[in-house]
């Protein structure tokens, strides 16, 4: 796989500043009516194969874990890791969602939080907070959305702790919740980051935390019920403002069983083939059945990134548009 996923992460590369790139006729629209890109799990392509088991696992993944840790402990990462590419290279590859699923280690008597998906992280989340910011700076029109989640082991100081480092970081490049994100109005006031909190009473606190994105988890073995999934949750009608239908496959113990030499990646890469036509197939918009946010497992195995960005060619605003269609051939996603 070392070859064709190099070459995927070189042509992603072209996808670094889209958002800068849109036609003039999408600058007032919403984010959450436009189609963004994301990313599953983010930070799962640093687990640390060293790490303790989450102290959200069962207590028998943790028992296993500690009676076979030379058996269990490869299985949990061939099924735990769902990125390769790092939170730069994702940016660059044109992901505009972030998944960061948070944190504190227990018996851990610091401050430090991590990212956690079965096992933690080798980064910390203040670590990656500052390479975000780097990556901002050098792309000034660019808008990211961090879906800070999870919060496994947090206590109201951690928390606290957190949400001054997010406040310290980012500075004036945090987009208020009461600020109607279209990019036109994130430019004019410099910001960039729009920060989902997954705490109800943090958010009511602080005015630069947007509440909780809904996401769209399937919880499926297979891409067909997937997909199935997907198209229900559309036929009930999307969320008003930010969502993500997620197109990540998830196994259970019966499918690792069945399947004891694969793995999460060998998983997804055999159902993208179907998934890309069923992206090609979605609109963005405020409609009903529209879509939002896209979020997959390896990003930069395939077009996916590329697609989901082509969506936004089938927006028509009725302000500032003349015939259908038009506009569309001035858009260049290419660098």
């Amino acid at each position: 796989m070392e070859g064709p996923l190099q070459t995927s992460v070189h042509v992603c590369h072209e996808n670094g500043q889209w958002m800068s790139r849109l036609p003039e006729k999408l600058w007032d629209i919403p984010l959450y009516n436009l189609a963004l890109p994301g990313s599953h799990d983010t930070m799962t392509y640093c687990l640390d194969k060293n790490s303790a088991v989450s102290g959200n696992e069962s207590k028998l993944v943790k028992f296993l874990n500690k009676c076979m840790p030379c058996i269990v402990h490869p299985i949990i990462m061939k099924w735990s890791t769902t990125q390769v590419l790092t939170v730069t290279e994702q940016l660059e590859a044109g992901v505009r969602y972030l998944d960061f699923r948070i944190a504190h280690k227990a018996n851990d008597p610091s401050m430090n939080l991590y990212f956690v998906h079965m096992v933690y992280t080798t980064v910390t989340v203040q670590d990656i907070l500052w390479e975000v910011l780097r990556w901002l700076e050098t792309h000034p029109q660019e808008v990211v959305i961090l879906a800070c989640r999870n919060f496994d082991g947090l206590t109201k100081k951690l928390h606290c702790h957190l949400i001054a480092c997010i406040k310290e970081i980012f500075q004036c490049k945090l987009c208020p919740r009461n600020v109607v994100p279209t990019l036109r109005t994130m430019w004019q006031h410099g910001h960039q980051v729009i920060v989902s909190y997954e705490e109800d009473v943090e958010v009511e606190m602080h005015c630069e935390l947007w509440p909780a994105i809904p996401y769209w988890w399937g919880n499926k073995t297979t891409t067909r019920a997937l997909i199935q999934y997907l198209e229900r949750m559309k036929r009930m009608g999307r969320p008003g403002k930010f969502f993500v239908a997620g197109i990540n496959l998830t196994e259970n113990l019966r499918y690792i069983l069945v399947h004891p030499f694969g793995s999460l990646k060998k998983m997804t890469l055999r159902s993208l083939p179907c998934l890309k036509i069923w992206i090609k197939q979605q609109y963005p918009g405020p409609k009903k059945e529209c879509i939002n946010i896209i979020a997959g497992d390896f990003i930069g195995n395939n077009d996916f990134v590329k697609d989901v960005i082509e969506l936004n060619t089938k927006i028509n605003p009725p302000l500032h548009c003349q015939s259908k269609g038009a506009g569309t051939n001035n858009i260049s996603f290419s660098a």
